[in-house]
């Protein structure tokens, strides 16, 4: 588990650091508020998100993967698939389990409260994908571990999974944007940083569209996909246009106080 661990850490920090420095020198957007104010309230939530999960590492996927198997619980451990099959299909279900959340967490209030947090950054760059309450943080992971249980994939489909989710957080959220033509073509099966940029739209429409981090074709089929001009894109959330997102504190408090009427 140790091993997997640093697997995934390495490869974080790699993609952190690597879409950081591209944005830096060919940014999509100009930004609204500065950087370094913004960086030391996503990075310090990310970090207390670490230690959510280091709090609740039995249910860790990865660890909940490998006690699955070990007690033959789940779909995937009653059925006799090649290995490849069972990664890809494991990996695909993953990924529609990580939607149907990010959905709930729009639609049901108490969830909705929690995940504001990530919306209310005015600026969208590779630590906004990073940016969720560390609350949030743990739902997720009991969320991730009843589906593998149920499941029961492979753990290395699992850490498979964990990389690209992680990876794939930080690349759409990130400042940067493919080429309109190249973009068009890779956007039919992955979420790139221009369709996803439009979720973080201040318009409630847009806001509640293209819920994907990874595969975009869960948005296409169930008719959540949205394109917009992004010259157009105001970031944020209406009511949190100040720069209180963008400190640390009010950050944390932000699902617990009540919003004006």
């Amino acid at each position: 588990m140790e091993s997997a661990a640093l697997i995934r850490v390495a490869v974080f920090a790699g993609v952190l650091l690597g879409f950081t420095l591209i944005e830096a020198l060919v940014p999509a957007r100009a930004r609204v508020l500065p950087r370094a104010r913004r960086w030391v309230t996503n990075l310090s939530l990310s970090a207390l998100g670490s230690v959510v999960g280091a709090l609740m590492a039995p249910v860790l996927a990865v660890s909940v993967a490998a006690l699955a198997a070990s007690k033959g619980w789940g779909l995937f451990n009653l059925l006799a698939l090649p290995g490849w099959v069972e990664i890809l299909l494991a990996v695909v279900l993953l990924d529609f389990a990580v939607w149907a959340q990010h959905v709930a967490s729009h639609h049901v209030p108490v969830l909705w409260r929690l995940h504001k947090v990530h919306h209310t950054d005015r600026d969208l760059d590779a630590t906004s994908g990073v940016r969720f309450h560390p609350v949030e943080i743990g739902l997720s992971l009991l969320w991730k571990a009843l589906v593998i249980t149920l499941l029961g994939p492979a753990v290395l489909a699992v850490l498979i999974f964990e990389i690209v989710l992680n990876a794939g957080a930080i690349i759409t959220h990130s400042n940067t944007a493919l080429p309109p033509a190249i973009d068009h073509i890779v956007r039919r099966l992955f979420v790139t940083p221009d369709m996803h940029r439009i979720h973080h739209s201040v318009l409630e429409p847009e806001t509640n569209s293209n819920f994907g981090f990874n595969l975009s074709v869960w948005d296409r089929l169930f008719r959540t996909y949205r394109a917009a001009p992004q010259g157009e894109l105001q970031l944020g959330l209406l009511e949190h246009q100040s720069e209180r997102p963008a400190r640390l504190l009010p950050s944390l408090a932000l699902p617990f106080v009540r919003e004006p009427r």
